[in-house]
């Protein structure tokens, strides 16, 4: 059964085509994902199907009856507002409802109506349809049914009504992702849900999208994520003039990594054979030309116009492009730092009663690769943000700052999981131009280089996708020219392509790495040292992540 159909959608951002004329089915219980090269129109697309975002042209028409619940990339919810009460947020319904029927109790209790019987009748009448409607929405299973969300995505009770601000970026998702499965919806839209989760909970959000029964569109670079969740591919692949186009697949992402690759070879051979057969047919027409100019025979002309018909009938085979441009990312240090990077020394922090950090202690040496991992919440973006500078260890004012020691000859340079370190009012040109004194035209070229076309650098950085503020980020990160990176999940919204050309690049960089990432692959080609956060401690395990995992099964 079709519960959602677009037709023609275009997507435009100040005068820059994101993709034209695409058009999509949505059948009930399909489990689809959306897949493509960062910044193509992914999340746009999903923003569409999910009503926060206006196409500006074609129309997108639902089912009677369907509920769409979505869940952005970054998600944060009201900062003040308590984890309990942004969950229940998902059902304004059932919210609205249970106000109206404690006012109508309200009223029930009131002296004029309880002596009057036809307006307590009347009162009376109305409660008892609040109350049916109420259980047909499942108010009276709302409460259990939030709880038991919380608990299996081991959402500790502690922090339930903690307000969303003092989450961490995978918490938030989890919160996220657990008001989207309360709403009950029958579309379910994630864009990248896996970001900032650890291990356990990928895992738990590949069991919550296997067994959920409606339809499923996700957005995630995850090749194992798509493997295990979905069965069909909905490709946006970039088409010249067009902006985009939308291709189908049946199977999951390695079926449809094998039908893409054999497509692909099909189409060069395709295309190899017809360009032989123009060139043939071409070079008939200028042999009969030349006979026409030398005989005056019209047979010549005859022939000419029928060869060319042949050519006006053929339906073209495009070029295949069988690799796409990559960024060009190579970090570049300015100095090369001496042989201790950082030190901590007895480093602890805390926020209110909670204990990230407890007398934290590892010597960092200059060239070293190290990982930081940990549960969702236990601390990794705090020590990370520590290392950079960007808060203070409380144990700084007993041990006259000493706890943290950082090389005299160390530059940091910081990538934020959620690019907090770009101003989303600028332009990629002047977030560039804010690093290093440079012409526009420099700019834009250098942008160019990690795939920002000159539409998108000249507007403002809030209306790129995830996946190209993260290349702006990269971009300033290379001008900045440190010595000691300090990458907070790098890989969250790069595509598959883009997340390798990093990999490459942190090999070749002669300076040190610290990063937090849940990404297995990605730890276990960068890093050769793990830091790992969990209760208030820091535990070091010399070693790769590999290691470390075999370490923790012993």
């Amino acid at each position: 059964m079709i519960i959602a159909d677009m037709n023609n959608l275009t997507c435009s951002y100040g005068g820059r085509t994101i993709f034209s004329s695409l058009s999509w089915t949505l059948h009930d219980g399909e489990k689809i994902g959306l897949v493509g090269p960062n910044g193509v129109g992914k999340s746009s697309l999903l923003r569409m199907l999910a009503g926060s975002e206006e196409a500006s042209t074609g129309t997108l028409t639902l089912r009677r009856g369907v509920r769409v619940a979505y869940l952005p990339q970054e998600y944060a919810g009201e900062p003040e507002r308590a984890v309990w009460d942004e969950l229940l947020a998902a059902r304004p319904d059932i919210a609205q409802l249970e106000h109206q029927i404690a006012a109508a109790e309200e009223r029930m209790g009131h002296p004029t109506v309880a002596a009057d019987m036809a307006a307590l009748t009347q009162v009376l009448t109305e409660h008892e349809r609040l109350l049916t409607r109420y259980d047909e929405l499942g108010g009276p299973r709302l409460h259990s049914r939030a709880e038991t969300l919380l608990r299996d995505l081991r959402m500790p009770e502690n922090q339930w009504q903690q307000p969303m601000r003092l989450l961490s970026g995978g918490q938030r998702k989890l919160v996220g992702l657990a008001r989207c499965l309360l709403a009950e919806p029958t579309i379910l839209l994630l864009d990248e849900p896996d970001n900032h989760l650890d291990m356990e909970r990928k895992a738990l959000l590949e069991g919550l999208i296997r067994d959920f029964d409606g339809a499923v569109v996700l957005i995630s670079h995850d090749r194992y994520l798509l493997d295990e969740t979905v069965t069909t591919i909905l490709e946006l692949e970039p088409a010249n003039g067009v902006g985009a186009r939308l291709l189908r697949w049946e199977g999951n992402y390695s079926a449809y990594a094998t039908q893409k690759e054999l497509a692909l070879l099909k189409q060069r051979q395709d295309y190899v054979t017809q360009q032989k057969e123009i060139a043939r047919l071409e070079e008939a027409m200028a042999r009969f030309r030349v006979w026409l100019n030398i005989s005056l025979d019209k047979r010549h002309k005859t022939r000419i116009e029928n060869k060319q018909r042949q050519l006006d009938r053929m339906e073209k085979v495009e070029r295949p492009v069988l690799e796409r441009r990559k960024m060009a990312l190579a970090f570049r240090p300015q100095a090369r730092g001496g042989a201790k990077a950082i030190e901590l020394r007895g480093l602890d922090k805390s926020f209110g009663d909670k204990i990230v950090l407890l007398d934290a202690r590892a010597t960092i040496m200059n060239g070293e690769r190290i990982g930081i991992v940990g549960p969702n919440g236990a601390g990794k973006s705090v020590l990370l943000r520590l290392l950079a500078g960007l808060i203070e260890a409380d144990s700084a004012a007993n041990h006259a700052g000493d706890s943290l020691w950082v090389g005299p000859s160390i530059q940091r340079g910081y990538y934020a999981q959620e690019h907090e370190t770009l101003d989303t009012s600028q332009t990629p040109v002047e977030a560039l131009r804010q690093v290093r004194a440079m012409y526009e035209g420099e700019a834009v070229a250098k942008l160019s280089r990690f795939l920002i076309p000159y539409a998108a650098a000249t507007q403002p950085i809030a209306r790129l996708s995830g996946g190209e503020k993260s290349r702006v980020q990269f971009a300033r990160l290379m001008l900045s020219g440190a010595n000691c990176l300090l990458l907070d999940e790098p890989t969250n919204n790069l595509d598959i392509p883009s997340a390798e050309v990093l990999e490459g690049a942190l090999d070749e960089f002669p300076g040190t790495v610290i990063v937090v990432s849940h990404d297995r692959y990605f730890l276990d080609r960068v890093v050769d040292r793990i830091f790992e956060v969990q209760d208030g401690e820091l535990r070091v395990y010399e070693g790769g992540y590999s290691y470390y995992v075999e370490q923790k099964g012993t």
